[in-house]
């Protein structure tokens, strides 16, 4: 059986010299999967993405991209390698425009981005309508399509996706969903930390439940919503 195309196996790490806050923590994800992250909070699921993308010291186990070990890289070389990445907050150039934030994710690019940008606004229309309006004039939810379409200028082999849909509506939120299943489709390998849990599940390929950084439960998302456990323990019964 061949090796996920992203995976952080049996990594334990934390951030300097403090204590480890990821424990054994093992994370897969393969090309058109969506793959989650969710559990409690302070379980250790930002600082797994983190670690994935190299913002902290892994100190046992390692991150392999294609086969590729690249546990010691910065997180610059790891986009070069081809990892996206959207943190949770500062996550666009709230100054310039939302053309213009594109524009930036191209940064390690030397070819023509245009039809890039042309597909990030097929997916996002309300961007090309704003395309010349200040990003910082714009509503939360299109603020995430901003990261997330500036992520995907990079062209990713993978996108890793911090709580993608905090402080949006309900109704934003299954928008920005709907349009993570149409990146997944296109064959991107997408994992991605959710608070809203039961919704990420749903949607999920793949599911990891962490608690205190540990594995507590791994299935499909389809597993997990089914299992009695998970249920009680994170989804409110």
């Amino acid at each position: 059986m061949s090796e996920p195309f992203l995976i952080s196996d049996k990594m334990t790490g934390g951030y300097g010299k403090g204590p480890d806050i990821l424990h054994d923590c093992t994370i897969s994800v393969d090309p058109g999967e969506i793959a989650v992250i969710v559990g409690p909070n302070g379980a250790g699921k930002s600082t797994a993405m983190k670690a994935l993308f190299g913002m902290l010291n892994v100190n046992k186990g390692a991150v392999r991209l294609d086969g590729e070990d690249i546990t010691k890289l910065t997180p610059q070389e790891r986009v070069v390698k081809g990892m996206g990445f959207v943190p949770q907050t500062h996550n666009i150039f709230t100054s310039m425009t939302v053309e213009e934030n594109l524009e930036m994710g191209a940064f390690i690019r030397t070819d023509d981005f245009r039809d890039t940008m042309a597909q990030i606004y097929d997916l996002f229309p309300i961007l090309k309508d704003k395309r010349y309006q200040s990003a910082g004039e714009l509503s939360g939810g299109q603020r995430q399509q901003v990261a997330v379409g500036r992520a995907l200028m990079t062209k990713p082999k993978v996108l890793m996706l911090d709580e993608p849909t905090a402080g949006v509506s309900p109704i934003v939120m299954d928008e920005l969903f709907d349009r993570i299943i149409e990146v997944a489709r296109t064959g991107i390998p997408i994992l991605m930390v959710e608070q809203n849990a039961r919704q990420a599940l749903e949607i999920a390929d793949k599911a990891y439940v962490l608690v205190q950084g540990r594995n507590a439960h791994t299935g499909t998302g389809k597993e997990l919503l089914a299992d009695d456990e998970v249920r009680r323990s994170f989804l409110g019964g």
